[in-house]
């Protein structure tokens, strides 16, 4: 087995990859490039940015070069399959695996393909998605709803479970728990929006709030003379399932493979994505949810402007138990708990 990445991506790679597998597992880089838009901006926008353009310009040839040193390297190990999971480093390596004939999977973890994958799947022989099918235009011949492989960890708990969860991680097993989080890199507007109301939330619920490294010191710094039931944590590297387990309200970005974890757990949840990444992916895949009601949404801009609008949400929701049974009940119809060996079933099925 061979894990290809992006030079940016290789100490990081290498780092996790060898932590799991050790030696069993070859890792190495392949030139590669992204194509910059940005759901935000208009073509003219895009054009009138030299950073976009230039940017840009020079991925393109280090495209070009991605695909020789990709076909070099699969003439001299020729696979049986290889396997695109959406990155941009995909497109050179899928495109000198397809001349050399070596069978293509891909597996799109967000609701709404992003252009490696919309590229690759003209020549993929299997694809896997992360949501229900109808929301792509895959070819359904060649698709399967697999959803995305999570740890085993995240799963659904008793409410006896729950309570020793929240004893394990410092809080009142006896008082609602709201976790909230904006990923690995944090949120600012969500962060800014629950330090602002955070006397109010304090009031009814136990908050922890899962900033981000970037922004934890100035946050640290507002919130020194916050109540004693409000928790701020920059970033949580071990048992992060323990503390969304716990909760009994989880605010978060609408980020595919956590959208599946919070499945997973059955838990109630408001999503707010970020409507300023590439492609609005984060947007499509809220709707995924909302559109069978397993969710609440709350959009970037309202908490900008109006940060009290999150705060109300979180306890209109909290102060009604049949909406929260509601709620983690349709969240955890889209749980997907084989989905690692689903996923492993379809790669191995090229095995030769």
């Amino acid at each position: 087995m061979r894990f290809w990445c992006d030079k940016k991506f290789l100490p990081q790679a290498e780092k996790t990859i060898k932590s799991a597998f050790g030696k069993k597992v070859k890792i190495s880089s392949i030139h590669s490039g992204k194509f910059r838009r940005y759901h935000h901006l208009n073509l003219f926008q895009h054009l009138m940015i030299p950073s976009i353009v230039f940017g840009n310009l020079v991925d393109i040839f280090k495209n070009i070069f991605g695909v020789f040193k990709a076909f070099y390297k699969l003439i001299l190990w020729r696979p049986d399959v290889m396997f695109c999971k959406g990155g941009f480093v995909c497109v050179p390596a899928g495109l000198a695996a397809w001349v050399l004939r070596i069978p293509i999977v891909i597996h799109d973890s967000d609701a709404h393909p992003g252009l490696a994958n919309r590229i690759l799947s003209r020549f993929a022989q299997r694809i896997a998605t992360g949501a229900p099918l109808e929301f792509y235009n895959y070819p359904k011949e060649i698709s399967q709803y697999v959803g995305i492989p999570i740890l085993e960890n995240f799963k659904k708990y008793s409410a006896e479970e729950r309570k020793q969860f929240k004893k394990d991680i410092g809080v009142k097993p006896d008082k609602p728990l709201v976790v909230v989080t904006g990923g690995g890199l944090g949120a600012a507007r969500l962060n800014n929006a629950i330090v602002s109301q955070i006397v109010e939330l304090s009031s009814f619920a136990q908050i922890i709030l899962i900033s981000g490294a970037g922004q934890f010191e100035e946050l640290k710094n507002k919130t020194i003379k916050s109540p004693s039931n409000f928790q701020l944590y920059g970033f949580i590297s071990q048992d992060m399932w323990k503390y969304l387990a716990a909760a009994d309200l989880v605010v978060a970005r609408a980020g595919a493979t956590s959208n599946l974890e919070l499945a997973a757990l059955a838990k109630p949840t408001i999503l707010v994505p970020n409507g300023r990444l590439t492609g609005g992916h984060q947007l499509k895949n809220a709707q995924v949810y909302k559109k069978s009601n397993a969710v609440e949404i709350v959009s970037d801009d309202e908490i900008e402007h109006s940060p009290d609008i999150l705060s109300s949400k979180i306890k209109e929701i909290l102060s009604d138990r049949l909406r929260m049974e509601r709620l983690s009940q349709e969240f955890s119809k889209f749980a997907k708990p084989h989905a690692a060996s689903d996923m492993a079933d379809i790669i191995l099925s090229f095995k030769k």
